[in-house]
């Protein structure tokens, strides 16, 4: 049985500009129906990859298929961009009303008023602002300007849709109730999605993959909870959140598990690393817990320390809790268990995590992953 024919897929894609290599992607597809975000701090390549996808970069080499159709040649570059819809950053919309707007699309595909009114009607209603269909897109606050740049590009039904940080600069409470929408909107149609971010919660809450990008090279994809939990290098591990990482010497293995020594310290993780590796060892801060340091200590103890915390930051619903355990260690501790445990900066505890939660990136390595 064949497998079924991927929106898109990417070939040996190069973009170079002025001399340089801002690009270089040898293999990426993207499956019907799939949500891929692509996250990576401001220059890694994200909106150059957006854009050479959507046809608006013309790669230095390699090429873009859609559907199995070379863009350009097998499928005309007008129909190919017909397929699709973008929301960028900055809305740009047409000097005219709401309503015009989200028709725009639809009349310049050729529909007659009584034909596309029924669908600018449904989309404005569905992005919440069917109030503002008279209005002037001058008038617009920015969340209403971003509502309507997303209700114009659903208002054409596209087969994919491009989004390049529709969501940066909005005030927190805009951003929550468009994320909503959209998100909602996505899983009710299911329409194959690519969305570039620096925002990794955005990321994890829209995706079905995700892709991470550093210096226009995608370093690892894969599902969200495997690259939350099993970042391939340290780059990875820090962009998705983790602030515990360690360095260390592998100084014993065990059947199932290893001990590495870290600033005189034994800290026990899963994986099968010899005695002499060199290895970093990363801890998400939602698995470190802290308690009394006149808690019990375990007949045999894995992965329990001292600590001494240097500062604790308010972080809405929990606490950063940076602690000095001979090593850095920084933890989260929700608002609710410091009424039980309060915690002070300068005091005392005990740290401890399970070694099932300690992920082990061989030190210094550059793994990369991409869709075989």
């Amino acid at each position: 049985m064949s497998l079924p024919v991927p929106v898109f897929e990417a070939r040996n894609l190069q973009v170079i500009r002025g001399g340089s290599l801002i690009l270089n992607v040898p293999a990426l597809t993207i499956a019907d129906g799939e949500m891929l975000s692509i996250i990576g701090p401001n220059g890694a390549g994200k909106s150059t990859l957006l854009q050479t996808l959507a046809a608006l970069i013309k790669p230095s080499c390699g090429e873009v298929l859609f559907r199995g159709q070379k863009i350009g040649a097998e499928i005309p570059m007008l129909a190919y961009r017909r397929k699709l819809a973008m929301i960028l950053q900055e809305p740009l919309l047409f000097d005219t009303t709401v309503f015009n707007n989200v028709a725009s699309g639809l009349k310049l595909r050729g529909l007659k008023r009584h034909e596309y009114e029924p669908i600018v009607v449904k989309c404005l209603d569905r992005f919440g602002i069917a109030h503002l269909g008279d209005r002037s897109a001058r008038s617009l606050s920015g969340g209403e300007a971003r509502r309507t740049s997303i209700a114009r590009a659903f208002a054409t039904e596209p087969e994919v849709l491009l989004l390049d940080e529709p969501f940066s600069a909005l005030d927190p409470i805009i951003r929550e109730a468009l994320l909503e929408d959209l998100e909602q909107v996505l899983r009710e149609t299911r329409i194959t999605t690519i969305f570039v971010t620096h925002d990794r919660q955005e990321a994890l809450r829209l995706s079905s993959r995700l892709g991470v990008m550093m210096a226009g090279e995608i370093l690892q994809e894969g599902s969200p909870q495997e690259i939350m939990k099993r970042p391939v290098n340290e780059f990875v591990a820090t962009l998705v959140g983790i602030e515990t990482i360690v360095a260390a010497e592998v100084v014993r293995r065990k059947p199932d598990t290893f001990v590495a020594s870290v600033a005189g310290h034994e800290i026990e993780a899963v994986g099968g690393s010899d005695a002499g590796e060199q290895v970093l060892l990363c801890i998400r801060s939602e698995n470190i817990a802290l308690s009394s340091p006149d808690t019990e200590v375990p007949p045999h103890p894995k992965n329990f320390f001292c600590g001494r915390i240097k500062k604790i930051t308010p972080l809405w619903l929990h606490q950063r809790v940076q602690l000095d355990c001979g090593f850095p260690v920084v933890a989260y501790v929700t608002n609710q268990s410091l009424t039980a445990f309060p915690l002070a900066e300068g005091m005392e505890v005990a740290v401890s995590f399970n070694p099932t939660d300690v992920c082990v990136i061989p030190n210094g390595s550059i793994v990369k992953t991409g869709n075989q």
